[in-house]
């Protein structure tokens, strides 16, 4: 028999929940936004074009599941980040407004779908993310290859950036994605590593730092990128540790957003940052060596990936030409 909670004074079975274990978390009031991130709802016509393809392909993206502010502009111009695996996550992080549970059994047709719906949009940059999938063998590893190899066939013009899971205790799974040969590889790191006990439990701070490196040691010419959230509660020197363990690893792309709550049930705002903040941060971060860095309260990992991914490839180019 399903437990049943309340919430807001209503009775509810814990299976309704889309994140049941932080049903009986204390509320965090969600904080009135600045107003430099209030978004306009979407109501372009292409939107609605490629939101029915997202249907018709049953296909997941995170723009809907995560909540993604920018869903709107996005969507708009067709630019849609694909959900694979699924849309239930095993891991339960307080930030993620992905639904957290037990997920389905993997979709082997999924691969074929996603390449049709990149052919539809005509893209020219894709990206392709996942839920974390700790109950397969390999993460999911395996299935982001068949999917990077299915776009390839319908799209040889597409340039492919994976958001990836970070593979803890997955051994083998990262040669598996990166033999594939995505333009980009992404994973993104959240937040610096005094908060992951609360915001990011099951996920381990070296580990997703040792992940990105792993790419660069197996394959060079792979671009690697990572991002953090601000406004959790991170110290300034604490966020430029971490742009220093990026560029020891190799990191080339950086981005840096504002932290959003969905829910009173999830991590709270600690504070907003300013867009002046933000271009000191994105400042400190081109002096560290990044040859690319996007940093805006409302940038996300996909957020402008086509038109960032040009500049990161004429960014390698030159500081090739300069080395010579």
């Amino acid at each position: 028999m399903s437990q049943r909670i309340t919430i807001d004074h209503r009775t509810v079975p814990s299976s309704a929940l889309r994140h049941p274990e932080k049903a009986h978390r204390p509320d965090n009031p969600i904080q009135r936004k600045p107003d430099w991130i209030r978004v306009r709802a979407p109501n372009h016509p292409i939107y609605h074009e490629t939101k029915a393809l997202m249907r018709e392909n049953r296909l997941t993206t995170v723009c809907e599941e995560a909540a993604c502010p920018n869903i709107g502009e996005c969507w708009s111009q067709r630019h849609a980040t694909m959900m694979i695996m699924g849309e239930i996550c095993t891991r339960a992080c307080s930030f993620c407004n992905v639904t957290t549970g037990m997920p389905n059994r993997l979709d082997n047709d999924e691969p074929r779908r996603v390449a049709e719906a990149v052919a539809k949009l005509g893209l020219r940059h894709v990206v392709i993310t996942s839920v974390d999938r700790d109950d397969l063998e390999d993460g999911g590893a395996r299935h982001f290859a068949e999917v990077i190899s299915s776009v390839r066939n319908a799209s040889p013009g597409t340039t492919i950036e994976i958001l990836t899971p970070d593979f803890l205790r997955k051994d083998g799974a990262l040669e598996i994605v990166v033999a594939a040969r995505p333009d980009v590889f992404n994973h993104n790191i959240e937040t610096v590593p005094r908060l992951y006990p609360t915001i990011r439990p099951g996920a381990r701070y070296y580990q997703s730092v040792r992940l990105l490196d792993g790419v660069k040691k197996l394959d060079p010419s792979i671009f690697t990128k990572s991002g953090l959230m601000l406004g959790l509660g991170e110290e300034k020197p604490e966020v430029g540790q971490v742009m220093d363990d990026f560029r020891v690893a190799d990191v080339d792309f950086l981005t840096l957003g504002q932290y959003l709550q969905p829910t009173v049930k999830h991590a709270s705002v600690k504070n907003f940052i300013t867009p002046e903040e933000f271009d000191g941060y994105a400042a400190t971060a081109r002096a560290k060596g990044f040859l690319q860095v996007s940093a805006s309260p409302l940038t996300r990992s996909s957020y402008h990936a086509d038109s960032d991914f040009a500049e990161l490839r004429d960014a390698r180019a030159r500081r090739l030409k300069e080395s010579v």
